[in-house]
């Protein structure tokens, strides 16, 4: 899966436009990234890519490109 694709999938998971995200935003400055969309990114890793992320990787994430960077 390309960097775009994956991209768009957290753009769905996130529930915002197309072209909302890019792998330098931070995650703070998402007003769309709560816990809601932290357990929907849960349910996604593991229904596309077979990865069960825990709470503490969540946290780690400070970036759209951690996230993207987990995926693979």
């Amino acid at each position: 899966m390309s960097e775009k694709e994956k991209i768009v999938l957290l753009e769905e998971t996130f529930d915002v436009e197309e072209g909302a995200l890019n792998a330098d935003m931070q995650l703070e400055d998402i007003e769309e990234y709560d816990s809601m969309t932290k357990l929907s990114l849960i349910v996604m890793m593991e229904e596309e890519f077979g990865k069960v992320l825990t709470s503490e990787e969540i946290k780690g994430f400070k970036t759209i490109g951690d996230i993207l960077n987990y995926m693979e």
